[in-house]
Order: C-alpha cells, then sequence, then structure tokens
C-alpha cells in the first residue's frame, strides 16, 4: 500500500465535487485515492488513470464507454461504479470506497487457503461475474489483487471493464498493461480475444493459487508464462499439494482447459460446478473445520429389549455352588462389553448431533439472481427452501419483475427448511421531471426534492407571460423520466422584455399614441402647456425621453402644446407708423401695414385685433394708415 502524501493530486478538488484524501495504491493503468465525495457527503476511491494514458484519445473514449458499461452493473459483490470524468487533463473513475483488503493480501498472509475457505471466496466472485456476463461485460482481469476483502465479510469485485479500455489502448497484451497479470491470462487472450469462458479460465487459475500457494505457470519472463498458457495444460492441484481431494482436481482443470469450448459457458455455469463440488467433498476434504467423525464406520449397537450377546453363550459345568472360571469370567466381561457399545452408541449420537447442528443442518444457497419471483420460488422450494418478498429495490440492470438480491445473499450457508428473502428489481429508478412554470426559485428546489432531484445552473430571460422572478423554462422538459439526483437546470423570468422609446415630439397627439401603442407602450398626457415653436394640439415633450430603454407596458408622459401665449394688444390708434410697430414689436407681435390714400397722414386709424383685445404671442397685427 502506498501512503505518500506528497502527491500533488492531495487535498484537490477534482470536477468540483471530489476532495482528494490520501493515495492509498498505485497499478500499472492508475493510481487509487481515496477521496470525499462533497455533493453526497461520502467517501469514495478514486482511480485516476496515468498522466500518458490521458492523453491517449483513443484509450480516453475507450475508458469512458467501458465505465459506462461496468456502471450498470449492480451486485452486492461488485465494487460499484458512481460516475466518470475529466478535470484538467486528469481522467478518472469514481467507485465504492470499500475498507478492507485485497485477497493478494491474504495470500501473502496465509500462503494457501483450506478447501473449504477457496471456495467460499471463489462462489461471490463467480456470483458477481455471472451478472456482468448476463450483461455482456466480460471482465478480462480476474487476479487477487481485484478482489476485495471488506471488513464487514463482503467478497467484492473491482475493475470491470478496465482490462478492455487497456487493451485497445495498447493493441498486445504481451507489450502492454496486462504484462503484470499474465499468470492469470487464458490462452486466447494472447492473441487479443477474450469472452466470458476467459474469465472461467482465469477464475481457475485463481483457484488453483489459492489452493497450492503459488501460480501454475512460472518462467524467467513474462513471454515465457504467456508461452506456458498457450502450449501447456494445467496441472492438477494436487500435484503441488498432494492431500487435495479429486473433486478440487476435476474443478480446476475443466475451469482452465486451453480449449474454451471445453469450459464451462460463463461463470453462472463454473458456479454451478463449484457448488457440485462443495457436495462432493466431505468435511475433512474441505478441512477448516476441525476433525470431523468418519460416518463411515460400520457400528454394531446393542437393540434396548433383546438379550445380550454373551447369555447365549452355554454356561461351563462346575463343582456345585461354585461359580465356573468361565462364566465368572463372562461375568466380569459383560459390564466392559455393554459400557463399549454404549460409548460407541453416544459417540455416533453425539457426533451426528455436532454434525447437524454444525455443517448438517445448512446447505449452500442457490443463486437464483435474474429469475422471476416465480421460477425463484420453484427452485428454492426444490432445494427445501420457503421464500418471502423483501421490499423491491431500483436497479439499472435487472430488468423488473427479477430477482436482483437475496437474503441470505447467494452461495452463503443457509439452514434448511429456512425462508429465503427475495428482492424484486424495480427497474431503472426514475422519476418524472415535474413543472416549474411560475415558481420562484425557492419554491422549484422544494418540488424537485421532493422528488429526489436538485436544482441546476439557472440563467435569466425576459418573458410576455410570466412575472419577474418566476421560472419560466427549464431542462429537463416536464415529465422527462431521469435519474435521481439530476440536476434540472432554469431559466428565471426577468418579466417583460425591454423596448426602445421613440421620439413622438412634435406629432400631433393621436399620431403620438398610436406610435407608442405599436412599441407596446402606453400613452399619458401631462399638463398642456403654451408653446410658441409647436402647434397647439401637438406633443411639446415626452418622459422618458426618446432612445430610453423600458419595459414593455410601461407609461410615457406627454405634454401637449396650447400654441403661443395670449399677449395684450397695445392700443396704437392715432400713433405714427413707427411708433405703433415699435410698440407692437416689442410686445411680441408682428405687424401688417395697410395704407389709404398713400398713407399721407402717417396716422394709424385702425388696428385689427383693436387694442386691449388678446392676441397669441408672435401673432400680425394689422394697422390702417391713412
Amino acid at each position: 500500500m502506498d501512503t505518500t502524501v506528497t502527491d500533488a493530486l492531495v487535498g484537490r478538488l477534482l470536477d468540483g465535487r471530489y476532495r482528494v484524501v490520501r493515495r492509498i495504491a498505485r497499478g500499472g493503468m492508475a493510481v487509487v485515492y481515496e477521496a470525499l465525495d462533497t455533493r453526497l457527503d461520502r467517501p469514495v476511491a478514486l482511480k485516476v488513470m496515468h498522466p500518458w494514458l490521458a492523453e491517449d484519445a483513443t484509450f480516453v473514449s475507450k475508458f469512458i464507454h467501458e465505465a459506462r458499461s461496468a456502471a450498470r452493473l449492480s451486485h452486492p459483490n461488485i465494487v460499484a461504479v458512481y460516475d466518470q470524468g475529466a478535470d484538467d487533463g486528469t481522467v478518472f473513475l469514481a467507485m465504492e470506497y470499500v475498507q478492507g483488503r485485497t485477497l493478494r493480501d491474504l495470500l501473502r498472509e496465509r500462503t494457501r487457503l483450506s478447501p473449504r475457505e477457496a471456495l467460499d471466496l471463489l462462489e461471490p466472485v463467480l456470483s458477481a461475474l455471472a451478472v456482468a456476463h448476463r450483461a455482456g461485460l466480460v471482465h478480462r482481469d480476474i487476479k487477487p489483487e481485484n478482489v476485495l476483502l471488506a471488513d464487514d465479510g463482503r467478497v467484492k469485485v473491482a475493475d470491470f471493464g478496465l482490462a478492455r479500455a487497456a487493451t485497445a489502448q495498447t493493441g498486445q497484451t504481451t507489450h502492454g498493461l496486462l504484462m503484470g497479470t499474465v499468470a492469470y491470462l487464458a490462452p486466447e487472450q494472447a492473441s487479443g480475444l477474450a469472452d466470458e469462458r476467459s474469465d472461467v479460465y482465469s477464475a481457475g487459475i485463481m483457484l488453483f493459487e489459492m489452493l497450492t500457494g503459488v501460480p501454475p505457470f512460472t518462467a524467467e519472463d513474462v513471454m515465457g508464462v504467456v508461452y506456458r498458457h498457450v502450449h501447456e495444460d494445467v496441472p492438477p492441484p494436487s500435484s503441488v499439494v498432494p492431500a487435495l481431494a479429486g473433486p478440487l482436481d476435476e474443478l480446476v482443470l475443466v475451469a482452465t482447459h486451453r480449449d474454451p469450448s471445453s469450459r464451462p459457458a460463463d461463470a453462472a455455469a463454473l458456479l454451478e460446478r463449484v457448488e457440485l463440488t462443495r457436495h462432493q467433498l466431505s468435511p475433512a476434504q474441505l478441512g477448516g473445520s476441525g476433525h470431523p467423525i468418519d460416518l463411515t464406520q460400520t457400528l454394531i449397537v446393542p437393540i434396548p429389549g433383546t438379550p445380550a450377546v454373551v447369555a447365549a453363550v452355554p454356561a461351563p459345568v462346575g463343582p456345585p455352588g461354585q461359580v465356573p472360571k468361565a462364566a465368572l469370567g463372562a461375568k466380569r466381561r459383560r459390564p466392559v462389553v455393554v459400557g463399549l457399545l454404549l460409548l460407541l452408541l453416544v459417540t455416533t449420537v453425539v457426533g451426528y448431533g455436532a454434525w447437524w447442528l454444525g455443517s448438517g443442518r445448512y446447505t449452500a444457497m442457490p443463486s437464483v439472481l435474474g429469475l422471476t419471483g416465480a421460477a425463484a420460488t420453484s427452485k428454492l422450494q426444490a432445494d427445501g427452501l420457503s421464500t418471502k418478498l423483501g421490499d423491491p429495490v431500483f436497479s439499472e440492470t435487472v430488468k423488473a419483475g427479477l430477482v436482483v438480491d437475496t437474503r441470505p445473499a447467494p452461495t452463503e450457508q443457509v439452514r434448511k427448511g429456512s425462508t429465503v428473502t427475495l428482492v424484486l428489481s424495480s427497474g431503472p429508478e426514475r422519476y418524472a421531471v415535474p413543472s416549474l412554470a411560475g415558481m420562484t426559485p425557492d419554491q422549484a428546489a422544494a418540488a424537485l426534492a421532493a422528488v429526489n432531484l436538485v436544482v441546476g445552473t439557472s440563467s435569466n430571460g425576459y418573458s410576455q407571460t410570466i412575472p419577474a422572478g418566476q421560472v419560466m423554462a427549464q431542462d429537463p422538459g416536464v415529465g422527462a423520466q431521469v435519474k435521481r439526483d439530476t440536476a434540472v437546470r432554469i431559466t428565471v423570468s426577468q418579466g417583460l422584455p425591454p423596448v426602445s422609446v421613440p421620439k413622438i415630439t412634435g406629432l400631433a397627439l393621436d399620431q403620438a399614441t398610436t406610435t407608442l401603442k405599436s412599441a407596446k407602450l402606453t400613452i399619458k398626457r401631462g399638463t398642456d402647456a403654451y408653446s410658441q415653436t409647436v402647434p397647439a394640439g401637438s406633443v411639446v415633450s415626452q418622459t422618458p425621453a426618446a432612445g430610453a430603454s423600458v419595459a414593455q407596458g410601461s407609461t410615457v408622459t406627454v405634454v401637449v402644446s396650447k400654441g403661443p401665449p395670449l399677449v395684450t394688444v397695445p392700443s396704437v390708434v392715432g400713433m405714427s407708423t413707427k411708433d405703433a410697430t415699435k410698440a407692437l414689436t416689442k410686445a411680441g407681435f408682428t405687424v401688417n401695414i395697410n395704407k389709404v390714400l398713400g398713407g399721407f397722414f402717417d396716422t394709424v386709424r385702425l388696428q385689427n385685433p383693436s387694442g386691449g383685445s388678446q392676441a397669441p404671442m408672435g401673432s400680425a397685427i394689422t394697422l390702417t394708415i391713412v
């Protein structure tokens, strides 16, 4: 284990979500870190690809594809894949964090395992592979390093699909990332071929090593090991450990046949062979449980109520009143014989009772994963087990109505006649996106939380119908079926879109009203005012001014001209033309001259309008000069 804390990634937040805590392992493809998922507040294992792999676009594409396939697998014995992502060139996989050690660690500590222990570990591995094989996914790298032994007793298989991505990147396994695992390589994989039977071969090699403490093939170099896989048969485990029983040899040899067509078709088929082998082995052959009673002995036990055997022996003749020595010897031997027989009877009963209380009343839980509830019940009833339905669970890989889990789990020991809880799949966990239109952002968040969804990014926009501050659009749309914790993006209305205020000064009031209406604005008439420049009835001024940006429906206030202001006309009758013109001009009027008889006397005789009347400033006063 590598616990170096000076790694540059330690302490970094990847993808805005995963806080790297510490480095825990390093392999040929990646470095594994413990990290904290800050969004869900849970520990995860981050498998970060080596930079030279992350730079290869082909590998990254294949890695993403295989990671998505692995994420669809859901099984108690499979390390769950939560997420895949990239952050500034750092390509990573977020997986379930399993507290414990690997099968490799156990083998280093123990060297080899008892047959019982080896089969107990192999069965959950095969259960995990069986689920993957049914989903069309081949592991390609089964080895003790990829079998995790959790502290709570669970056995989990890791790294589904990664070997395929590595092979696609490197081309040939003997020159690529699988170089370190050639000890478990199926012969056909040396040619770049692999299917479910390749995993079966690797599982058989791993069983050989668990039983013997060593792999079947070694050589001076990698190519030598590959050559032996291709050209040599795997030897029986008993050639290394002679005490191993024949059924174990047969199990290993059938799983590791060089011809794939001669192996079990997939992990499920091999699991059936493992269960059969277990039933063929005696407790002593399985080992790991002390020294069981040999139940193959033939015991002669007296039947209660029948004469003892010694009573049929003729009594020896002797002097009257004297017990013959033979009879006396028989008398003395009788308690010994009876005691021995009783001891044998008690030993047999105790031995049988111990067997029954130990393993005799238990059987291996058969696998019914992927069956319908009815088919699973029928299979379990045939094995003497009853069933009941547990609460259904969601599954990304198992169709609704099929068994996704059992309690006890497959391959666990279960008491004969006991009840097995069947957990049926409800299918993929999906939730319908509700309508958020018209809600405030807080209301939208609450509505999404009620169906296990969250608010994603928020943007703003204008709406003709949705008031400001309310949701006007969402993605995914209403009714879309999405996974738990999917982020729904929302667009919040800013109200009506703005418009530019047109220029309406100088226009007649009715023209100004029409112009504003076309711009989706309303008009309000303020206090009219005199104007010497704007004709009466036309707009003198506007608020807001022309060119201002305002919301649709806003009001523009206008001042309408009453025309020029009224001024009192001075009386200029009797004045000379010059004086009259000067007086009227000063009062703000213009002068028109109308001369009679040539204006000989140069005197104003008439004016229109007359003096003292009101007339608009700037209007013309007509003078009649005589």
